[in-house]
């Protein structure tokens, strides 16, 4: 199929950003789901089954969303909620858990339908969205480098292989340092299957319980830190690279999504930021209005890991983890250099767009909620005071 300039729709560098999204999602916090799976009681064949619904949920949302709006829209789980549930979990029952998952999703529907996310995300400036990105991006950035102070080896030779490709290969730049960290990894026997890798399974539905202190003490505060830490930067992840989809419609299919799966361990599925920003950068596609097809390709790469019941996130978490750092961080080094130069461009703005910047990229977490919301907020108020009203 011929696109309207003539050229093939598919590409490989748009072949090889999806599968590197992929690739980087699932090594990034497959460990996290088996913490939050294991502290809800589930066993090591339902926590299988769980990473396939995940995987099965993700690519359903990610494909459909793509072709619906011709926009990047990957999905992700909620790394942050994962990571509250994980510490929150312990002494609830799995039915308990799963009751969770169904009233947090149905917040998440109900926030969708009636618009309220939408116009709280439309007040925000683009600069302070891209600043807010630009502070996310930072720590994948320095984790690029980082690294060769555990393994010189394994990330030095994926920096120069990069280095180099960016030179004379620059649409293959991500694919050949792949190559590179697995070929050195192989080469070391570096490469190694956890031994509570999950195996094949199929979702199996669990029957909800709902307690009103499971609801209220871990429902609520998953919710918050799912609209918060994962959806607000995944949203402004995409008003940062100039697409504006209807919020409202992407957290209603999302929410009802994860609503219906929830029963079989799809304890959440949201808009992506980190890995959606590997589909939208300048080494997919020149043509912005292309790039949708690699978030289209990441969601047909989900469902082939969520339907080998996650045999294939198995295979991402085996990967070194200074190879994956390093992979992140160079695939997402011009989305990194974009998103700081749109913070940084307008003079009125710069000061509340560093001050977005500084606080997400300080990690901090309060009440549980993560940098991401708190840069946000920051911003915002050092908007209202330091933008003289006009008028």
């Amino acid at each position: 199929m011929l696109s309207q300039t003539g050229r093939s729709a598919l590409t490989f560098p748009m072949l090889v950003s999806g599968f590197v999204a992929v690739l980087v999602g699932y090594s990034s916090s497959a460990a996290i789901i088996f913490q939050a799976a294991q502290a809800a009681g589930a066993s090591a064949a339902l926590t299988g089954g769980w990473l396939a619904m995940l995987g099965i949920a993700m690519g359903i949302c990610s494909l459909g969303l793509s072709l619906w709006t011709r926009m990047p829209i990957l999905c992700a789980w909620s790394t942050p909620g994962a990571a509250l549930l994980a510490t929150s979990l312990h002494g609830l029952s799995i039915n308990e858990a799963v009751g969770v998952f169904i009233f947090a999703n149905a917040l998440i529907l109900l926030s969708g339908v009636t618009g309220l996310f939408a116009r709280i995300m439309h007040i925000i400036p683009p600069a302070l969205a891209s600043a807010m990105l630009a502070g996310i991006l930072l720590r994948f950035g320095l984790d690029a480098f980082t690294g060769l102070q555990s393994d010189v080896a394994l990330c030095g030779a994926m920096c120069l292989t990069w280095l180099l490709a960016r030179r004379w290969l620059p649409r293959y730049a991500i694919l050949a340092t792949l190559a590179a960290g697995v070929a050195v990894a192989l080469a070391r026997h570096a490469i190694h299957f956890p031994a509570d890798a999950a195996r094949f399974a199929l979702p199996q539905a669990i029957m909800p319980h709902f307690s009103l202190t499971a609801l209220l003490g871990v429902g609520v505060p998953f919710f918050l830190v799912t609209m918060a830490s994962q959806n607000a930067p995944g949203i402004a992840t995409l008003h940062a690279h100039g697409y504006r989809p209807s919020i409202s419609a992407l957290m209603s299919w999302t929410g009802l999504v994860a609503l219906l799966l929830s029963p079989f361990g799809g304890f959440s599925v949201c808009i992506a930021a980190i890995t959606a920003a590997i589909c939208m950068g300048e080494e997919v596609d020149a043509d912005p209005q292309r790039r949708w097809i690699a978030a289209a390709l990441a969601g047909l790469f989900y469902l082939l890991a969520g339907f080998s019941g996650a045999l294939i996130a198995t295979l991402f978490v085996a990967l070194p983890a200074p190879l994956i750092a390093t992979l992140a961080g160079l695939a997402l080094l011009s989305t990194f250099s974009g998103s700081l130069t749109r913070a940084l461009a307008d003079a009125d703005t710069r000061d509340t767009a560093v001050i977005t910047f500084l606080v997400t990229a300080s990690g901090i977490t309060l009440l549980g909620i993560g940098a991401a919301f708190w840069g946000l907020v920051a911003g915002l108020i050092a908007h209202l005071i330091l933008t003289p009203r006009r008028g």
